[in-house]
Parts: C-alpha cells; sequence; structure tokens
C-alpha cells in the first residue's frame, strides 16, 4: 500500500495542472529539522507568493497508521493550506512498526520546535502557528497540543510545555485519540477482516501489544484519554480544536468523545461530521463534502488565526 501510494503521488504531483507555481505556492523540498540528514527527518515548505508576509503557519503532520506515507503523499492537504495563505512545513517523521511510541511524538515535537525557531525566515508568523494532521497525524497534533498545556513527565513533553510556543489552534481529522479502543473497534461484528487487519497494523505499529493498556506504559499516544480521565493537570488553555470525520468511518466515535471532553473543558471547537462519508475523504478534494469540509475548517481557521494587528484593527 505504501510502495502504490507513494507511486502514484509522484505521477500525479507531477503533473503541469498540479504545479505549486500555479497557486501562488513556492516549494522547498527536503529541508533538515530533525537530528539526522535522513529522509524521516526532513520537511517541505510551501510559501505563498502573493499573501501579505507575516504568514500564519501551519504544521502539517501525515497520517498512515503510524506505519507508512509522508508528506510526499500529503501534497493535497499541504496545498489546500497554502493556497489560503499560510505558510506550510509538511514533515516526515520516523514511523513504526521499527520506531514505535514515542519516536514518532518526539519527531513531531522536535519539528514544532524548528518552526517555531525558523518560521521568520520563511516568511511566517513564529505567534500564528497551528497545528494539523490527519488519522495518526490527528493523534500527534492532539498528543502535541495536551503536551504544550499540562507538564508532563516524559522528557520530550516537559521540554515542549517550558518553550510555551503559542498554539493558537489544532485541526484533527477523523483522528485515532484512543489507542485503547484498538482492541474493542476490531472486536466489532460488522467489521470486516481488512479493516481488522488495518486497526491492528496501526495499534501495533505504534504500541505493540502495549496498545491494550497504553494509559499505563504510553499515555500520550491516547491524549483523549488523558482529558477524559482528567489524568493531566492543564496548566495552561487548550488550543481551539477542529474535528473532523464521516459517518462511516469507524473512528466517528473518537472524534465525538473529543468534542464532548472540550466541551466540558470549555475549549472553543467544532466538529463536522460528514454524511456518508469514509476514512480520508478529505482527500478527495473534487467532492462535495471534501469541499465542505475544507470551507468549514478555514472558515474557524480564520479568526484564530488573524494577526494581533488584524486583531486591532478590527475592534
Amino acid at each position: 500500500m505504501d510502495t502504490t501510494a507513494h507511486a502514484l503521488a509522484r505521477v500525479r504531483y507531477a503533473m503541469p495542472d498540479l504545479a505549486p507555481a500555479r497557486f501562488g505556492v513556492h516549494l522547498l523540498r527536503d529541508v533538515v529539522y530533525g537530528p539526522t540528514r535522513k529522509r524521516e527527518h526532513q520537511l517541505d515548505v510551501y510559501v505563498p507568493t502573493r499573501a501579505p508576509k507575516p504568514l500564519p503557519v501551519v504544521l502539517y503532520v501525515h497520517g498512515g497508521g503510524f506505519s507508512m506515507l509522508s508528506k510526499d503523499t500529503h501534497f493535497v492537504m499541504a496545498m489546500a493550506f497554502a493556497r489560503r495563505g499560510y505558510l506550510v512545513f509538511n514533515i516526515n517523521y520516523r514511523l513504526g512498526h521499527k520506531h514505535p511510541f514515542p519516536e514518532p511524538l518526539e519527531d513531531a515535537i522536535e519539528a514544532l520546535h524548528w518552526v517555531h525557531r525558523n518560521a521568520p525566515e520563511y516568511g511566517g508568523d513564529r505567534d500564528r502557528i497551528a497545528l494539523a494532521g490527519e488519522s495518526a497525524g490527528g493523534n500527534l497534533v492532539a498528543a502535541m497540543a495536551v503536551a504544550s498545556s499540562a507538564r508532563l513527565p516524559e522528557p520530550f513533553a516537559a521540554r515542549l510545555f517550558d518553550a510555551n510556543i503559542p498554539l493558537r489552534a489544532v485541526v484533527s481529522t477523523y483522528p485515532v485519540l484512543d489507542m485503547t479502543d484498538v482492541g474493542p473497534m476490531m472486536a466489532h461484528e460488522r467489521l470486516p477482516f481488512w479493516a481488522q487487519r488495518l486497526l491492528y497494523d496501526v495499534g501495533s505499529a505504534y504500541l505493540g501489544h502495549e496498545m491494550f493498556d497504553g494509559t499505563r506504559t504510553a499515555p500520550l499516544a491516547s491524549p483523549l484519554l488523558l482529558l477524559e480521565r482528567g489524568l493531566v493537570e492543564l496548566r495552561r488553555p487548550l488550543a481551539p480544536f477542529f474535528l473532523s470525520v464521516g459517518t462511516r468511518d469507524i473512528l466517528l466515535p473518537h472524534a465525538k468523545r473529543m468534542k464532548t471532553v472540550l466541551d466540558r473543558l470549555g475549549v472553543q471547537n467544532e466538529l463536522f461530521i460528514a454524511p456518508g462519508e469514509i476514512h480520508g475523504f478529505d482527500a478527495m478534494v473534487w467532492r462535495p463534502a471534501a469541499r465542505e469540509k475544507w470551507a468549514r475548517m478555514h472558515e474557524f481557521l480564520e479568526p484564530h488565526m488573524a494577526s494581533r494587528a488584524a486583531d486591532v484593527a478590527n475592534f
């Protein structure tokens, strides 16, 4: 699946009709953000050339069940932000099974530190940063949001809290937020075998068999559970959340539970539910449901990502 996805991405995104310059975007590929020069520690920078600077910033974290896909397969997601005037940093990170928790999260956090330091070099506003990701990436951005608001014992999480990076918003799309729920989801009587296998691969890639006891051994792997059970002390308000999912996605309950706990905590949020849609629906940007999701998301982000100068001007 991973090989096929990358092959299709290379062919499709190389076509002239998708050239970033056509949409007023300058693309810088394979910028190193991490401790090595390997592809897993590289990101792509999408710089809008027609929008006024400084630009609001989006750090995008791809999905793929913690075990496949990359920034290269998620060109369409990054472009959807960049075409609206966001400076986008679309990252790679280490993948399981070879690199289980916390390594993917450590890389995403390292990328956030790098973006906060270096965004001005690309015309970005380091005080206007949003996190965005889908599926496994939706988990990672939610975990980063929690670690930014609660000082946790893990050194990489504590370092993020101490950095006090201002997060304006979080976009978590059809996220897997409770790894301890993978087992019960697999046992659903109407779930086909191939879907059971995919779920098992997601859980085992990130946590191995510990996915059935994740709150004890890897609490940040299940950020939803931390919030639901009050297992973290929020010392700063959580950033506003935009959640989206389709009604035919087995992860629908995770998004609904996240909205419930965010409401309880008084965190501004919106949940967009697409009737009849499956996992990954928003990547099919030519379809009405995907277009509506992106429009609703941009509408949600706009006031949170506005510059302080604009806030004052509009007062």
